[in-house]
């Protein structure tokens, strides 16, 4: 799945520490995706990394002490102007504590002072100096006034010591910055479940009953939310490997298994959070709940074996023919308290004929506020980058025409909004 950056531009703040080769794979990463991307280096960047380097990465002019101008927008003033959002990575704990105090004794903490947009430090440092209480303190009022800050790793650092302290991977700190710039009011910070994959049915310890299903349009709606700053919980039987790690996800197995976690993860979603604007008013405090959603985009088995074996079955106890005898599951859309919740389905038939129709009645059947439909041509449609989707809701059929998934869950974020004024 790629993110779309067309029409985006992305300041970079290098500073002084051993990672800044690595700021050299974000840059790529912003480049590929299609973002203007604009570096400005602090002097004691320049040490580790050339100002070359970057020019031939991104196409643009380098900003550092001996390159600013003032007859041209290669300036601490101008060259915010034309950017959506500033990212510091790698951030030494000599920067962060600067930033935070409103220090600017150089390029980069000068641009800093003089941009107006989003802002997002990457902190790479020994762990004693992340962990010392100045530092902790920056990071602490970095995070007040609504700098994002993006966590470290926690790995053997160059100086040898194992801690937390290493930047965050470049992949992190990509999806980090795209969310900066895609965050919707309407999604950010609204709980919600999301259940992605095709269940296995254990069968014996080897063997499992199971379907084509590959996760992929789970996946893209989960990329879709996060880009918008949804709570996101995310239920699959395939991991998140392409997903950024932040995205809390549950593996499961069995549908059992997906039931059970589906309906506590729901519970979970219905509970009330402290909003952010209570935080900033000085009425009571009170707790502000933005309704839930549910994504329900698993492919859940029918049926599961009656009798799971241990062990494996051998084929000369077996004989020439097998009957294994099936139960059928419990079905999760039906067996889930959806009061309090909006609830979109996904359905996928194979019946060019009848299935439109058999995809409405779950409006009613499931009591569900919306569903999800695509119509499959075979085996070959599972696991495809793109997908063609109805969406149905009480109000009426909207086709979102075939395109990449990604770019579909765009489109149903948008028509599920209709559902809820919240």
């Amino acid at each position: 799945m790629q993110i779309n950056l067309n029409k985006k531009s992305i300041l970079l703040g290098v500073t002084g520490s051993i990672s800044a080769y690595k700021a050299c794979d974000l840059a790529r990463l912003f480049v590929k995706a299609g973002a203007q991307v604009h570096v400005m280096m602090s002097p004691s960047a320049e040490r580790f990394v050339s100002a070359l380097t970057f020019e031939a990465l991104t196409r643009n002019p380098v900003l550092t002490e001996s390159s600013e101008s003032w007859s041209s927008e290669l300036n601490h003033i101008e060259i915010g102007k034309k950017c959506d959002v500033f990212i510091v990575a790698p951030a030494t704990a000599n920067s962060l504590n600067k930033l935070s105090k409103g220090i600017a004794d150089n390029i980069l903490l000068q641009t800093a002072l003089a941009y107006a947009g989003p802002m997002l430090v990457a902190p790479a440092a020994n762990t004693q100096m992340l962990k010392n209480h100045y530092t902790a303190g920056s990071l602490k009022m970095l995070a007040v006034n609504d700098y994002t800050i993006i966590e470290p790793q926690k790995k053997q650092l160059a100086c040898g010591d194992v801690g937390s302290g290493a930047l965050a991977d470049p992949q992190e700190i990509f999806f980090e910055t795209a969310k900066a710039l895609f965050k919707e009011p309407f999604w950010d910070d609204r709980r919600i479940v999301v259940t992605g994959g095709g269940t296995r049915e254990k069968i014996d310890e080897v063997r499992y009953l199971s379907n084509y299903s590959s996760g992929k349009m789970a996946e893209a709606l989960c990329l879709a939310l996060y880009l918008k700053g949804a709570d996101i919980c995310y239920i699959t039987t395939t991991g998140n490997e392409n997903l950024p790690q932040s995205i809390y996800t549950i593996e499961v197995e069995s549908a059992k298994e997906m039931l059970d976690y589906t309906q506590d993860a729901v519970r979970v979603a219905k509970k009330g959070k402290m909003s952010k604007a209570s935080m900033n008013t000085s009425e009571p405090v009170h707790l502000i709940q933005k309704e839930p959603y549910l994504f329900m985009a698993a492919a859940v088995a029918d049926y599961t074996p009656k009798f799971p074996q241990n062990g494996k079955l051998k084929k000369s106890m077996l004989g020439e023919m097998w009957t294994l005898e099936l139960v059928q599951t419990e079905d999760i859309l039906s067996s889930l308290r959806k009061d309090g919740i909006k609830t979109i389905a996904f359905k996928a038939e194979m019946d060019a004929q009848n299935g439109l129709d058999n995809a409405r009645k779950l409006l009613d059947e499931k009591e569900v506020d919306a569903v999800c439909y695509n119509l499959l041509v075979g085996a070959e449609s599972f696991g495809t980058e793109d997908n063609e989707i109805i969406y149905i809701s009480k109000e009426g059929d909207t086709p979102l025409g075939r395109a990449d998934k990604l770019t579909l869950s765009e489109k149903i974020l948008e028509e599920a909004k209709a559902l809820c004024n919240a």
